[in-house]
């Protein structure tokens, strides 16, 4: 498409490249008016970019679709999909926030056709985080909440009505972010220690919103009181260690931080899958389930063999072997020199972003 008529939220589905070796822009960029300026300082007249927008919307003008259309890359039914139940569960949350009250058959009526598309190829599950934007992380992440803990409970070989379940729990563990403050919902500057208490009373609005609700069993219901409950005791917003702890607890509180921090926040880029897990097991050694999380390493893992990387010195690089005893470090080979390197070995780098 060309740059005069992108618009914001725009995801680039190929690397722009400018005169460097290095591209300006990687893929599945969500574009701002900022990076939409870069591209024509840098002289970019054309980029490929997927057939939708961030929200949800077809963008393409009526008056270019005949000449533009066979130059855009066609997304993944899923990524539709995706986008849309986005949008569906950000009107329902603000509905929510005017004071309706939380219909989980409905949730369910378009969360599980999602599961039930993601598990058909769930390697689109792990690539969430490319989509989740710092403007509408609220409304990413709790869907990517319901279909990373699904895709966990499948791994862990639970049975299709549990995993149906997790999805629900993952969902609706934030619904009462509902009851914040708008102010604090929505502040991109450092929180007050109050507001911090606030946030951390979200588990206790969600759950008394979901309560009564027959949909979902009283584990899902517990779940979304303690996902954010570590088996070390520290978490919120009660002390919860582990013999308390559900396992569809300990699946969404798994997703849920391994989205968090895959994630663009307004306080904090995103990180590479590899690393956050690698972080998950070692620096947080302890807080979380270790068999759930070796769960979704070895379900990230057997997706990634074959996939372009960034490393943290900038190199580009593909994966082409992963140890077992060294999942979050595989072997990957330079693009530009064809030289192999064991990150497993060579510590200091580590992968930035998977491309």
């Amino acid at each position: 498409m060309k740059t005069k008529f992108l618009i914001e939220g725009c995801i680039l589905s190929k690397d722009v490249k400018g005169y460097a070796s290095q591209p300006i822009m990687n893929e599945k960029t969500v574009l701002t008016s900022e990076l939409i300026e870069v591209l024509q300082v840098f002289l970019i007249e054309e980029v490929s970019v997927e057939k939708i927008l961030i929200d949800g919307e077809k963008f393409l003008p009526k008056e270019i679709i005949d000449n533009e259309l066979e130059d855009i890359e066609d997304i993944s039914n899923f990524t539709t999909q995706y986008l849309k139940t986005v949008q569906t569960y950000k009107q329902l949350f603000k509905n929510w926030q005017a004071g309706s009250k939380v219909e989980v058959a409905l949730v369910r009526s378009f969360l599980i056709p999602l599961v039930d598309k993601a598990l058909e190829e769930p390697s689109d599950i792990l690539k969430l985080h490319h989509y989740s934007t710092k403007e509408d992380y609220v409304y990413h992440h709790a869907i990517s909440i319901g279909l990373i803990g699904a895709f966990i409970a499948f791994k862990m070989k639970c049975q299709l009505p549990d995993v149906y379940q997790v999805a629900l729990g993952g969902c609706l563990a934030d619904s009462g972010m509902a009851k914040l403050s708008p102010g604090i919902l929505n502040k991109t500057t450092t929180l007050t220690l109050e507001e911090h208490q606030e946030i951390q009373n979200h588990p206790i609005f969600s759950y008394q919103m979901i309560k009564d609700s027959t949909v979902i069993t009283d584990s899902v219901k517990l779940a979304v009181l303690e996902h954010h409950g570590r088996l070390d005791g520290s978490g919120y917003p009660q002390k919860i260690r582990t013999k308390t702890m559900h396992l569809f607890s300990k699946i969404i509180a798994v997703a849920d931080v391994f989205h968090a921090m895959t994630s663009e926040r307004v306080y904090r880029k995103k990180q590479s899958p590899f690393k956050v897990i690698e972080m998950i097991m070692h620096d947080n050694f302890g807080k979380f389930d270790i068999t759930v999380v070796q769960a979704l390493l070895d379900g990230f893992s057997s997706f990634s063999i074959g996939s372009n990387v960034k490393l943290n010195n900038g190199s580009r690089a593909g994966i082409i072997f992963i140890d077992a005893n060294s999942q979050t470090r595989p072997l990957v080979q330079l693009h530009d020199s064809g030289e192999i390197i064991n990150l497993g070995v060579n510590r200091e780098l580590y992968i930035e972003e998977i491309l």
